[in-house]
């Protein structure tokens, strides 16, 4: 199996970790230095994943607050059919 040029991960994995849903993670928390810090948001797969990686961005922080923010889930389809039915009746309103 191919690796990407200069990365050594094989397209397959690339091409499984996209299919992964993301999901966003909002944080308050205490730096080492005691300020807080809120309305930190992280996108991850899971709650371990997004601790991890504020973890590694703010070292040695306490965490005070975790949750799941909720993601908008938007019906692409709908939103492009309305498009083309909004182009259509305004090629129609031309013509009369």
């Amino acid at each position: 199996m191919p690796a990407l040029p200069g990365t050594g991960c094989l397209y397959n994995t690339v091409m499984s970790l996209s299919s992964i849903p993301m999901m966003k993670f909002g944080f308050r928390i205490r730096t080492r230095s005691g300020l807080p810090v809120d309305n930190l948001v992280v996108q991850a797969r899971d709650q371990a994943e997004a601790e991890r990686k504020i973890s590694q961005m703010y070292m040695h922080c306490e965490i005070i607050e975790c949750k799941q923010m909720q993601s908008t889930a938007r019906d692409e389809g709908s939103d492009l059919e309305n498009i083309i039915s909004l182009i259509s009746r305004q090629g129609d309103e031309r013509s009369e």
